[in-house]
């Protein structure tokens, strides 16, 4: 089969399309999904990448095919202890564990970390979903959303903040974005209720305090948004930056409402996001779309930080 790997010594290496083993051993909860589409991620240049580069001698060729978390495709095959899904079936999904290598035509993955794919979605749309939708959901819960909560979202035109915007609204809360200029009209057509341009000024000290403020570029600190938190206020973040991943545990111990974002994929918070894409409250926003063999190229656009919504690598009628 086809899968992404390295291929180059060191930090100059590139990604590629390569021929490689199809494994069919599955475990009792694994299923075996033909990959029709996957999509982009900051984790996936800033983690995955540099793990590949260094899993193998700096001299020699690297060939960890361990790219991609998120997927949309079909049920080829199944585990013993797989009921709740037949052959055929349309699923989405990911794993966090550094195994789902989802930029391949076919991946094995485990029944628990998957759903039924929304019937009104394509395996392109689908794929946008998983690891950013999964975080905004789990994000606004660890921050207390609900009905009135006046939340915050530093980030909204990205590819989590497309979903925190919609899924916080989904919530009854009452959403400001953060963007710039170009993306204003965008966020609010995604459902935001006001718009703040970072751009224009420092917001932090302006913008007046919310229930939630909800860093998904995790540049920021609960410190550096101090006077953008009401009082019990949390502070989330996606914490993806080295600050922000130091700097909100210690505003924790402190005895703080700050927290990171530790996603994970349960079918049950994947269906809930499915029953919200059924019900017109969420829909997937795709920035771009490249070809297995772009690969790269789908990695570098993810990179600028300027795509509007996700970046998704299609697999199937890749050439």
């Amino acid at each position: 089969m086809k899968a992404v790997m390295t291929s180059g010594w060191g930090l100059s290496a590139k990604l590629v399309v390569k021929e490689t083993k199809a494994s069919t051993r599955l475990a009792p909860n694994d299923v075996l999904v033909k990959v029709h589409a996957a999509s982009v991620n900051p984790k996936d240049w800033k983690l995955n990448y540099h793990l590949a580069v260094l899993a193998t001698p700096m001299m020699i060729e690297k060939v960890s095919p361990i790219f991609g978390d998120d997927l949309a495709g079909t049920v080829i095959a199944k585990g013993r202890n797989v009921t709740d899904f037949a052959i055929g079936d349309a699923v989405y999904g990911m794993d966090m564990r550094l195994r789902t290598a989802s930029l391949a035509e076919q991946t094995r993955i485990d029944q628990r970390r998957i759903a039924k794919k929304p019937a009104s979605l394509s395996f392109s749309e689908a794929a946008a979903m998983p690891l950013a939708a999964l975080t905004a959901l789990q994000g606004l819960r660890k921050g207390k959303a609900k009905t009135g909560s006046t939340v915050l979202i530093i980030g909204a035109s990205g590819g989590v903040g497309c979903f925190a915007v919609q899924v916080a609204k989904a919530m009854g809360a009452h959403v400001t974005g953060v963007c710039s200029s170009r993306n204003s009209a965008f966020v609010l057509s995604l459902g935001a209720d006001e718009v703040i341009d970072y751009t224009a000024g420092d917001y932090r000290q302006q913008a007046g305090q919310f229930d939630l403020v909800f860093d998904v570029t995790s540049y920021e600190t609960p410190l550096t948004c101090s006077k953008l938190m009401a009082k019990n206020g949390y502070f989330i973040s996606t914490g993806g930056d080295g600050k922000s991943m130091l700097g909100t545990p210690l505003y924790r111990l402190l005895g703080k409402n700050a927290a990171t974002v530790v996603v994970e994929s349960y079918r049950s918070d994947l269906e809930e996001l499915a029953a919200l894409v059924e019900s017109g409250k969420l829909k997937p926003i795709i920035d771009s779309q490249f070809p297995l063999s772009e690969s790269e190229q789908a990695y570098a656009r993810s990179r600028t930080g300027r795509s509007r919504g996700k970046v998704v690598i299609n697999i199937v009628g890749d050439k």
